[in-house]
């Protein structure tokens, strides 16, 4: 496993990607018309899912492409994206996580605390953090973590809160054959864990 912590983030993300692009083929296979009252049109392709030699991370463009410009993406669809790959990624996270799982998630939350693309957010996610230092000794401390500190934002945007008992429900683990959505280093495949 290697010592660059955003290796295990963007391998995970692949294959995140992979079981969404496998599910989303198997559902999608007509071409979407928007909401009446809007002229956009989506055209959806559901290509082959990729080759285990093809990039993982490569963007699909082909699956879902716009017959007109769509403008570019709202501080509110940013946040559903992010809370929910966060919230996947809390999901997928080992019940008993190695020391560098640990260190790569709380490293994980202080990047997207510095480089998140709306300054506001990223400034008032800096203080959430301060105020909350992670919790991120299981698959359970840190899926809860979450979901509180996605209240304690939700509460300063007027927005409601989510029950923390029902996160499971909500963001649980993603449905993948063979444990292959397991985050890099939990599995005994392909070494053991050191904590």
């Amino acid at each position: 496993m290697s010592d660059n912590p955003l290796q295990a983030i963007c391998s995970t993300i692949g294959r995140i990607s992979v079981s969404l692009h496998t599910n989303i083929s198997k559902l999608i296979s007509i071409t979407q018309k928007p909401h009446t009252g809007t002229n956009v049109q989506f055209s959806v392709s559901v290509p082959a899912p990729p080759t285990a030699t093809s990039s993982m991370l490569a963007a699909d463009s082909s699956l879902f492409q716009p017959t007109e410009k769509v403008g570019p993406v709202t501080r509110e669809q940013l946040g559903r994206a992010t809370w929910t790959f966060i919230h996947t990624l809390g999901a997928q996270y080992p019940e008993k996580p190695t020391r560098q799982q640990k260190k790569d998630v709380k490293e994980l939350m202080a990047i997207i605390s510095r480089i998140y693309p709306c300054k506001e957010c990223a400034d008032h996610f800096k203080e959430v953090l301060r105020s909350n230092p992670i919790q991120a000794g299981s698959q359970a401390e840190f899926s809860q973590w979450l979901c509180r500190v996605h209240n304690v934002v939700n509460r300063s945007l007027g927005k409601p809160t989510f029950p923390c008992e029902r996160v499971d429900a909500r963001w649980g683990k993603l449905d993948c054959e063979h444990r292959v959505c397991d985050l890099q280093g939990s599995m005994t495949l392909f070494g053991s864990q050191t904590d």
